[in-house]
């Protein structure tokens, strides 16, 4: 499989395991039989609330001699609650994942909370950037990687200027930000700002999210696996849509996540790493960005808190 290579030479397999919204019961299995096909890439979060049952199928696999740990890539976020206490959340994900260290640490969202609450449930319950500074955070996160509890650190959900904005204070750089992408949301500034920094991306939501909460859905969204154009080149190359939508990522040298606890899924995905699309197939791609995200933010932007939609994502 493809990866990318830090400065360091470690690789990160291009295609991985995605587990938000993976069920207690079902991530077990889910992680057991993604390792036995081939998977060396699982994304996990503190919030998502299955890193113990995660850590078990990852310690069963590795007594099972199906994986040695050295082989796998393991990475985690910082829930938005914990910007203070950067080294107490890590230590508390990787008892839960029974693991030593983690490959990579990324911190959730630029929107730190109060401490005491893991969601807001009024305005002041999100603090502002001047409250809790993303350069405090960092340093927090900063510490963690030279204790060697993270081999290396990065952001989610960072647009081109909180990125440029949190470069200057920071003696390690951010390596990677994972972000939302797919053909209905492209992101090109963001993709060459990255390239320009030698910022590698993941894309989260890469089929479109459609099991996500409904609360969280709009009305008449659109559906990135019946888009025609996809479809028909899914068609040509007898594959489908999905496997076309993930190819779109690898061939970009973007990592993707896509979740699945299906094993036939996993499978279906995991192939999707070699599959090669022609210059047409992405010009065709192209064509398709409608600056339309499915995880929108509003949940850190209510009236009377410190974010709007504008400022949070600083731009669309």
């Amino acid at each position: 499989m493809k990866t990318l290579t830090f400065a360091n030479g470690d690789q990160l397999p291009i295609l991985g395991l995605g587990t938000w919204k993976s069920a207690p019961g079902a991530v077990y299995d889910a992680v057991r039989e993604a390792i036995r096909i081939g998977y060396r890439h699982i994304d996990c979060a503190a919030i998502y609330g299955n890193e113990a049952e995660i850590g078990r199928a990852l310690k069963d696999a590795e007594r099972a001699g199906e994986v040695k740990r050295e082989q796998l890539w393991l990475t985690s976020k910082l829930w938005n609650s914990d910007h203070s206490r950067v080294g107490k959340a890590l230590e508390k994900t990787l008892r839960d994942l029974q693991l030593d260290y983690l490959d990579l640490y990324l911190i959730h969202w630029p929107v730190p909370l109060d401490p005491s609450v893991t969601f807001p449930s009024k305005p002041s319950d999100i603090l502002s950037p001047a409250q809790q500074p993303y350069a405090a955070t960092w340093r927090g996160m900063e510490e963690v990687a030279r204790a060697g509890r993270a081999r290396h650190i990065g952001v989610s959900n960072f647009s081109v200027k909180k990125l440029s904005d949190l470069l200057p204070h920071c003696e390690i750089k951010p390596e990677v930000d994972q972000v939302e992408l797919h053909p209905f949301f492209p992101q090109p500034a963001l993709v060459r700002y990255a390239a320009e920094q030698n910022i590698h991306l993941t894309a989260y939501s890469p089929l479109g999210s459609s099991d996500r909460p409904a609360q969280m859905k709009g009305k008449d969204e659109p559906s990135l696996l019946q888009d025609p154009v996809i479809a028909t080149i899914a068609k040509v190359h007898g594959v489908t849509p999905a496997q076309v939508l993930l190819a779109w990522h690898v061939t970009r040298g973007i990592a993707v996540i896509p979740k699945s606890v299906s094993p036939a899924r996993l499978r279906e995905n995991l192939a999707a790493a070699e599959l090669t699309l022609s210059i047409g197939d992405l010009e065709r791609i192209d064509t398709l960005d409608r600056q339309f995200r499915y995880v929108d933010g509003s949940l850190w932007t209510p009236a009377g808190g410190p974010y709007t939609l504008q400022t949070l994502w600083d731009g669309p």
